[in-house]
């Protein structure tokens, strides 16, 4: 079974935000996942900064395990210095 770190879209039509989630290769985009593991919500906030939530630990055990990240989750994970 290949494990992989990827997004799953939510949010409104022209509004998306996403949860970074621990899913099968083979389950759907939004279907079935294994954990979740943060949040990016690319609008940005009244600051002007995007919003990036991640559980580290979480991530670092998934990558030991052999889990591989989306191109674009590893770019957020670059980011946010766990990569």
């Amino acid at each position: 079974m290949v494990v992989r770190l990827r997004l799953q879209r939510f949010g409104r039509k022209n509004r998306p935000f996403y949860r970074i989630v621990v899913a099968d290769a083979r389950a759907p985009r939004d279907g079935r996942h294994i954990e979740r593991i943060g949040t990016y919500d690319p609008w940005p906030g009244k600051d002007g900064i995007k919003e990036v939530r991640i559980k580290s630990d979480r991530v670092k055990y998934w990558m030991q395990c052999g889990a591989q990240p989306t191109s674009r989750v590893a770019w957020l994970l670059g980011k946010a210095q766990i990569l």
